[in-house]
């Protein structure tokens, strides 16, 4: 289980060993392990069902971070990568002056 296993029944399935092979991945499909890698399409799901998810936005840059925070309109704002181990990197700005 966990993040390598994951990651390694994904890099099977897009390189065509699982079809190749007919194996069966048991408690998740491709798709699904997809959608909850993905999290737009994670943030599409919770909200096609009807749960609450935080306001969020993804930047790519110090003018995307002040969109975001400008559409989001309240601090604090939780500051993270897209991808790390363990939360590293991310962080918590209490205003303007800390997002940037």
């Amino acid at each position: 289980g966990g993040q390598t296993a994951l990651n390694v029944a994904m890099e099977l399935y897009r390189n065509g060993a699982i079809a190749r092979h007919g194996v069966k991945l048991i408690g998740a499909n491709a798709q699904a392990i997809a959608k909850g890698e993905d999290r737009q399409l994670f943030k599409e799901a919770m909200l096609r069902i009807g749960l609450d998810v935080p306001r969020s936005g993804v930047a790519r840059s110090l003018a995307d971070a002040n969109r975001v925070a400008d559409e989001i309109g309240t601090f604090p704002l939780i500051i993270r990568p897209a991808f790390s181990l363990g939360g590293m990197g991310g962080g918590i700005a209490y205003n303007r002056d800390e997002l940037e």
